[in-house]
């Protein structure tokens, strides 16, 4: 078949979306597909099936950083790709996010795969123009949402009826990556967070988790991948915990395998606004006990006391309480562990795209 791909966020900025539409299209081609991406982007693009349309302008949306082009003249660069590519389907992820994904519905010459990603509990300017949306989406052949939680949001305000299919993952690549070699010659066990340094993503808690833990036990790390306007929140940092944190910086999702192999738990304090919470589901393929908020999105990842720890969100004590009884219980971590791995396995991309061949086929069908 003959994919476009419309991705609606910079390509070359981190986000889930991103890495999810970008794995896609590799998975469709090793398939035998014909895939053209399309996205907004900073600079000149590394794979040469993805297309630059438009450049992104960041905007502030469920509460985090939102780079998207809402420029409407984009929509003629995106009309004419399409156009020239004639594709069989068109999968659009956030449909209706005022960018490169709206302009594909409009112009769109081929049925229309639409992926609901946001996991927001609200969103007024959605709600305003929600009736006007319900409209557009007549032109969705396919809708998906990547769990139960973007399917309530979407549903409440479109109606209609949702596939769940989940963000896809490569397994195999975490659970085979070697640790990082600077972070192995650190003594001690380390906590890893991993994610834009916001509070949304919960980093505050994380950090102040830590804090707590770490007058108790002076050996314990906290590692961080990530960036964000709160990085500076370890810097007030007593000095002699302050020496126990590091900042890798943003670490592009190729290059987090080995950092996860390298730590002993992961704190996934987000809280809330999340659809999936894939950044858990990664940690969980690397062989990492888990302790995260209980919040919709991370609750259809994590069972507590199964595959991970669930915790109140923002609430540092009870982070640091259950991050204790992992590193206090090797039974416990390796029941978290193997549990883990269990679960991640639905996620497969093998899984996933086996899926969504079989709803591109179907669009298809439509044309």
């Amino acid at each position: 078949m003959r994919i476009a791909l419309v991705c609606p966020y910079a390509w070359d900025d981190p986000g889930g979306v991103q890495v999810h539409v970008r794995e896609l299209g590799q998975r469709l081609r090793g398939r035998g597909h014909d895939v053209l991406g399309l996205a907004p982007v900073r600079r000149a693009v590394v794979e040469s099936w993805v297309h630059g349309v438009g450049r992104p302008v960041d905007l502030t949306y469920n509460a985090s950083n939102a780079p998207i082009d809402p420029r409407p003249w984009s929509a003629v660069q995106v009309r004419r790709e399409l156009r020239g590519f004639r594709p069989d389907v068109v999968h659009v992820h956030e449909p209706f996010a005022p960018s490169t994904s709206l302009w594909a519905v409009l112009t769109s010459p081929a049925p229309i795969v639409a992926t609901f990603h946001s996991g927001a509990t609200r969103s007024r300017l959605y709600d305003v123009v929600a009736p006007a949306l319900r409209m557009l989406a007549r032109r969705l052949a396919v809708r998906i949402a990547v769990s139960d939680t973007a399917a309530r949001f979407a549903r409440g305000r479109l109606a209609g009826r949702f596939e769940i299919v989940p963000n896809g993952l490569d397994v195999e690549r975490w659970a085979r990556a070697e640790p990082r070699a600077d972070l192995v010659g650190l003594s001690g066990a380390k906590l890893l967070f991993c994610g834009r340094l916001d509070e949304r993503k919960g980093f505050p808690t994380a950090t102040r988790a830590f804090l707590r833990l770490a007058g108790e036990r002076s050996d314990l790390r906290l590692v961080v991948a990530g960036d964000g306007p709160d990085r500076s929140a370890v810097d007030r940092f007593p000095e002699d915990v302050r020496v126990r944190v590091t900042m890798l910086g943003d670490v592009p999702n190729v290059d987090l395998p080995p950092v996860h192999a390298a730590c002993d738990l992961y704190l996934g304090t987000s809280v809330g606004g999340e659809s999936f919470g894939i950044v858990v589901a990664e940690a969980m393929a690397a062989g990492l006990p888990v302790v995260a908020s209980d919040i919709p999105g991370y609750d259809e990842v994590v069972t507590d006391g199964v595959d991970g720890l669930l915790v109140p969100p923002r609430d540092p004590g009870a982070v640091a309480a259950a991050a204790a009884r992992v590193l206090d219980d090797p039974a416990l971590a390796e029941r978290l562990r193997g549990g883990g791995r269990d679960r991640v396995r639905g996620f497969d991309w093998s899984v996933v795209v086996e899926r969504l061949e079989e709803l591109y086929e179907r669009a298809a069908r439509l044309r």
